[in-house]
């Protein structure tokens, strides 16, 4: 989605408007007058940077790291 602005706006806000192109990689359209020009970031950030944080493991992470799983393991299984 692209964001428009007038010139007086991003003047007044014109690195937090930058900031959040270069984090976002959504382009703004600056409008002066009948005219008008586009800034966009010369990269595109990942798509994963994107995604909202989810909480994967319900409790606590550590209490993984000691599972037995020798009862259920069987060599040569997947």
């Amino acid at each position: 989605m692209q964001t428009t602005v007038l010139a007086s706006t991003l003047r007044a806000n014109i690195y937090k408007m930058l900031d959040h192109v270069i984090e976002t990689g959504q382009p703004i359209l600056v409008k002066r007058g009948d005219r008008a020009v586009r800034i966009l970031p010369v990269e595109r950030p990942s798509r994963l940077k994107q995604l909202p944080r989810r909480r994967i493991v319900s409790g606590h992470a550590e209490s993984l790291v000691s599972v037995d799983w020798s009862k259920n393991w069987k060599p040569g299984r997947l």
